[in-house]
C-alpha cells in the first residue's frame, strides 16, 4: 500500500478509536501549555449543548492516571482572545507550572462552556428554593425586575446541569482519558455563580466528587445586597453538607 494511503488509513483508525474526540478544531481557545481538545458526540438530553473542550498537560500521558479538574464558564478558562472581557484565568500556564514544581498531581481540565442567558438558572443551587417560602421565592426571582433583566432565563436547572456532569461526561471522560477513578481523584472549580455550582454538585454527588473550590463566590445571587438567597443557601449547607473530613471544600469571596 502506498505510504500516503496508508498514514491516511492510521489516521481514520485514530479517530474511530476515539470518536468522542475532535482533535482539530479552529474554534478552539489557544493554549500556551498543553494540548486542548474539544469533546464532540456528547449527548445533551436535558441541558443545552455547549462546547466541552479537555486540556491535557505537556506531556501527556506520561504521568498516567490523571485526576480530572472539572471547571465551569469554559469560555473564561485558557484565551482571552475568546473571552466576552478578554480577560482569562490561565489556566493551561498556572496548572502546568504546578505540575512541573510537584505541588499537585498531575491532572487534565475538563473546560465545560456556560449555556449564555441560561447560565443563572443552570448555575443557582436549586435544591436551595425549598428553604424559602413561596413568597420568598417570588421575591428572590423578581429582584432584578426593575433593571428589566429577569434572573432565570430558563426554569432552575442545576439538577439537571449536575447531572449532566454525572451521568453523560465524566464517563466519557474516564473512558476516553487516562485518569484514575473514584471520587477522591475528580474536583470541581468555577467563580462567581460558578462556584456555587461547584459547591452544590459536590454536596449532591459526594461520592462522585472528592473535593470543590469556590472563587469569588456570588452569594446574594443578584445585583443587588439581599438576605434571602445567603439564609436559604446556609440552610441547604447545613442539611446537605457531610461530616467534616469526607470532602474536601474551598471558599472566597471580596468584599466588593
Amino acid at each position: 500500500m502506498h505510504s500516503k494511503w496508508f498514514f491516511l488509513l492510521l489516521l481514520c483508525v485514530e479517530f474511530l478509536a476515539h470518536p468522542a474526540l475532535a482533535r482539530e478544531d479552529a474554534s478552539l481557545p489557544k493554549v500556551s501549555s498543553g494540548r486542548i481538545e474539544r469533546l464532540q458526540q456528547l449527548e445533551f438530553r436535558d441541558i443545552q449543548s455547549r462546547a466541552v473542550g479537555v486540556w491535557t498537560p505537556p506531556g501527556y500521558p506520561d504521568a498516567a492516571p490523571y485526576d480530572t479538574l472539572y471547571m465551569h464558564d469554559g469560555q473564561m478558562l485558557f484565551d482571552g482572545g475568546s473571552s466576552w472581557n478578554r480577560q482569562e484565568w490561565r489556566v493551561d500556564e498556572v496548572a502546568a507550572h504546578l505540575m512541573t514544581a510537584g505541588e499537585v498531581r498531575p491532572f487534565i481540565v475538563v473546560a465545560v462552556a456556560n449555556a449564555g442567558p441560561a447560565r443563572y438558572a443552570e448555575f443557582f443551587p436549586q435544591r436551595a428554593l425549598e428553604f424559602l417560602s413561596a413568597s420568598q421565592r417570588e421575591r428572590l426571582l423578581g429582584l432584578n425586575r426593575e433593571s428589566g433583566e429577569a434572573l432565570f432565563a430558563i426554569p432552575p436547572g442545576a439538577d439537571a446541569y449536575a447531572r449532566f456532569l454525572v451521568e453523560e461526561l465524566r464517563p466519557v471522560i474516564e473512558r476516553e482519558y487516562a485518569v484514575a477513578k473514584g471520587g477522591e481523584h475528580a474536583y470541581l472549580m468555577g467563580s462567581s455563580m460558578g462556584g456555587l455550582i461547584s459547591v452544590y454538585a459536590l454536596l449532591e454527588y459526594p461520592e462522585v466528587f472528592g473535593a470543590a473550590a469556590a472563587l469569588s463566590t456570588h452569594w446574594i445571587t443578584s445585583m443587588e445586597a439581599n438576605t434571602l438567597f445567603p439564609e436559604a443557601a446556609a440552610a441547604y449547607l447545613h442539611q446537605a453538607l457531610p461530616p467534616p473530613g469526607r470532602l474536601r471544600l474551598y471558599m472566597d469571596h471580596g468584599t466588593t
